[in-house]
Parts: structure tokens; C-alpha cells; sequence
């Protein structure tokens, strides 16, 4: 449907012909809210129907994106369409697993088909794992780096080749997590697909920056979820010791980091790895 991803990519930018790209005039000082606002733009977000997905949906749908929400669960992301439109936003549900090439291909199509070309790409969706490095059985480890490090690519590569055909700028936020930075015992494939997610990221941004679509990262730390609140309350309870913050984190507390990086408020930004952690990696232990 595009020309190949290399060739749209690999063309060299004259050295005066970004200096002044986006300043007809010289802008006064803009207000947070116009900073940060995303009409006219068109997100998509995988891993949408629970979790940080679900916040990330529903926090670019206020800030007045249209959103396509991407899971695997119908029902759930149904729901999820439901209370963003109830709210006066935009979105529609469309279910596939991430490691479908060709369901990938159809979401992007039915955000077409909707809304317009997708301009924001969050790689959300991600699984993880537990258990030592030498009981790990293959099966176990293509499963996690499968779904954390090859799917961010391939729908990153889907989401660029479409805007560059379309002509339009945009930002891709991959998340990673503080375990792709440092490391804790039983989270091999996960650590590993996650470091990769973020030098992804980096070639990314790289070889995109120049035409409009900036790619970058955010790195949670410990943040309560659904899926992880009774572990997190419970037996994982004292980890917040290792937290300068003293707690974990909330969903709220990714939503500056989510906006900076997708709205205006971020245009030169790219390539980067925002951490949000209370904390936790610059605290020495011992």
C-alpha cells in the first residue's frame, strides 16, 4: 500500500530545510490547554481494554483525539467505546491480538475508515513473565518478546509508513519499563524485550525524526493497575521501600508524560526514554 519503509525513510534533509519548519511566524506564549490539545488527531491503543491502556485511551479521547482502541477482548473495549462517548469523545473498538499481522493491518485500515490516518501510535499492550533464566523454556521466552519487542515494532512500522504515505506528522510512545533500564531476578524476557523496546526507539526516532513523526518512550515503574493491585497491596507491598517517592504509582501519574510526548507541547522531543518511577532507579540500595 506504501512505498518500501526504507525508501520512505533514507532521503537526506538539506541543512536549512527544517530550521525554520512550523514557524510561518514566531509564536507567543501558549496556554497548557492549547499545549496540550490533541483535535484533529487520530490515536490508536493497543492493549486498550484494561490497565494503563484503558487510562491512556481515555486521557487522549478528553484531550480531544479520536481514539481506535485495540485489544483482544471485545467486550471490554466495547465498554471502554462506550464511556469515551458518553464523556463527549470520539472512538471506536477494534479487537485483534497484536501478533496478527493481518489484523493489524485491518485495525489501521477500520481507523481509516473512521477518523483519518493515525497520527498517534501508543504501543501499549504487553505481557509478562515469571520465573528463573535457566527454567525458562523457549516456548515462554518467543511468547513475551514476541508480543513486547516484535509487535511494538511491526505496528510502529505499520503506523509510520502510513503516515509518511498520507504526508502527515504524528508521534509514536512505545512503553517500556524501568526493568529495561535495571534488572531484577525472574524477569529475563521481559528485561530483555523491554531494554530492546527502548533502543528501539532510539533507531526509530532516528530515521523518522526528519519527516514529521517523532518516536519515543515512556518507562514506568511500579504502578497499580487492575491487573496488578492485589499483588501490588498485598505481598509486593514492601517494595515501596525501595521508592524515594514512597508509594507506587497510579495511572493519573503517566498522564503528563503520555500528553508531553504526543501533543505539540513535545515537538522536539524525540528519541527519549521518559522514566516515571517516584524515583526507584536512582535510588542505591544497599
Amino acid at each position: 500500500m506504501a512505498d518500501d519503509f526504507l525508501s520512505l525513510v533514507s532521503e537526506e534533509a538539506a541543512p536549512w530545510e527544517h530550521v525554520d519548519a512550523g514557524r510561518e511566524e514566531l509564536d507567543g506564549p501558549m496556554k497548557a490547554a492549547e499545549l496540550f490539545d490533541l483535535t484533529g488527531q487520530v490515536a490508536l491503543v493497543t492493549g486498550a481494554s484494561s490497565g494503563l491502556g484503558l487510562r491512556f485511551a481515555e486521557v487522549l479521547a478528553a484531550n480531544g483525539a479520536a481514539v481506535v482502541l485495540v485489544a483482544r477482548r471485545v467486550e471490554r473495549l466495547q465498554a471502554v467505546e462506550a464511556r469515551i462517548k458518553a464523556n463527549g469523545g470520539r472512538a471506536i473498538a477494534v479487537a485483534a491480538d497484536v501478533l496478527d499481522r493481518a489484523a493489524m493491518v485491518q485495525a489501521f485500515d477500520a481507523a481509516e475508515a473512521a477518523f483519518g490516518t493515525v497520527t498517534i501510535l501508543v504501543n501499549n499492550a504487553g505481557i509478562a513473565h515469571a520465573g528463573r533464566a535457566i527454567e525458562l523454556d523457549e516456548a515462554e521466552w518467543r511468547r513475551v518478546l514476541a508480543t513486547d519487542l516484535d509487535a511494538v515494532f511491526f505496528w510502529a512500522q505499520e503506523a509510520a509508513r502510513r503516515m509518511l504515505a498520507a504526508g502527515r506528522k504524528g508521534a509514536i510512545v512505545n512503553v517500556a519499563s524501568i526493568l529495561g533500564v535495571a534488572v531484577s531476578k525472574g524477569t529475563v524476557a521481559y528485561a530483555t524485550a523491554k531494554a530492546g523496546v527502548i533502543q528501539l526507539t532510539r533507531a526509530l526516532a532516528l530515521e523518522l525524526a526528519f519527516k514529521g513523526v517523532r518516536v519515543n518512550a515512556i518507562a514506568p515503574g511500579f504502578v497499580v493497575t487492575e491487573l496488578n493491585r492485589d499483588y501490588l497491596e498485598g505481598e509486593g507491598a514492601g517494595m515501596t521501600r525501595d521508592i524515594p517517592a514512597g508509594r507506587f504509582g497510579e495511572e493519573r501519574d503517566l498522564d503528563g508524560a503520555l500528553l508531553l510526548l504526543v501533543s505539540d507541547a513535545g515537538r522536539y522531543i524525540a528519541g527519549a526514554t521518559i522514566v516515571v518511577d517516584g524515583g526507584q532507579l536512582v535510588a542505591l540500595r544497599g
